[in-house]
């Protein structure tokens, strides 16, 4: 069972992502903020992680910058679910590490076939 880390500051789209990824009998670790999300990113070895990118503190793109760096998590793919809609986000969340963009609303059949692409 492929195991994901979402790292999420709201709660009920947490819960929302979880329930999406246990429908598609994957094995989830969840995260409310970007510091834990590192932790458990090293300590876990998720085989993908699922970020947002407004967050408190640490936001999603320095999230991605961070664990791109550290050689732990350096090769984990990333999957951003965010608001953010403009271009140069998408830019931006590239160059930070994002190998999949999706904005929101989007639906449990867009995250699984992103989430899904990674591996195929």
């Amino acid at each position: 069972m492929r195991k994901i880390l979402v790292v999420e500051d709201n709660k009920s789209e947490r819960e929302l992502i979880t329930l999406y990824l246990q429908n598609n009998n994957y094995q989830v670790i969840g995260a409310d903020n970007a510091a834990d999300g590192m932790e458990l990113a090293a300590q876990q070895k998720p085989d993908v992680i699922i970020t947002d990118i407004t967050m408190e503190g640490i936001n999603g793109f320095e999230f991605c910058r961070l664990l791109k760096v550290y050689p732990d998590t350096e090769q984990i793919p990333i999957i951003a679910c965010t608001a953010r809609d403009r271009e140069l986000d998408r830019m931006w969340g590239q160059k930070q590490g994002i190998d999949i963009y999706i904005t929101k609303p989007y639906s449990e059949r867009d995250l699984v076939d992103a989430i899904e692409s990674i591996f195929n």
